[in-house]
């Protein structure tokens, strides 16, 4: 195995950052029952690359894209003492580089890219059901600050 290199995203990177999207929804669906059965899509990968207030990254070894996470810079609720924050997003790792810690050398790429941005304040979202996504998080530091509860019926 090769050294995890982590690089901005290119144009070039999209067929398979998309590849990494479906990966992510067919993860989440177990966790979501309200996702359509058809083929969806969460993100704009091309303007998040291109995008003034936001940045990809993605994780490659050997030449091959294992990994990926976006960050962007977004305005905060008007009650939060902080005028903006810093959004993450999209991470992915392919399931032959999960436990080698490649979320988190992506996690730490976009929160440098944050902070250089002049954030402070990092979140992200994961499903409260997906237990090893959230031990993920908080072994980087990551805390639960608020809970989306849903009733169907």
């Amino acid at each position: 195995m090769g050294k995890i290199i982590i690089r901005a995203a290119v144009k070039a990177d999209l067929p398979i950052l998309k590849e990494f999207e479906q990966g992510i929804i067919s993860t989440e669906r177990p966790f979501n029952s309200s996702l359509k059965s058809e083929k969806i899509c969460y993100y704009d990968i091309g303007a998040l690359i291109t995008g003034d207030n936001s940045t990809v990254v993605v994780a490659e070894e050997d030449g091959v894209l294992v990994g990926s996470g976006y960050a962007r810079i977004k305005e905060s609720k008007a009650h939060l003492i902080h005028d903006f924050h810093c959004y993450l997003g999209f991470m992915y790792v392919a399931s032959s580089h999960r436990g080698r810690g490649v979320n988190q050398l992506v996690i730490q790429e976009l929160i440098k890219w944050g902070k250089l941005q002049g954030m402070h304040d990092f979140y992200l979202e994961a499903y409260a059901d997906n237990s090893s996504a959230l031990k993920a998080y908080e072994k980087i530091g990551f805390k639960t600050s608020l809970v989306e509860m849903k009733l169907s019926q």
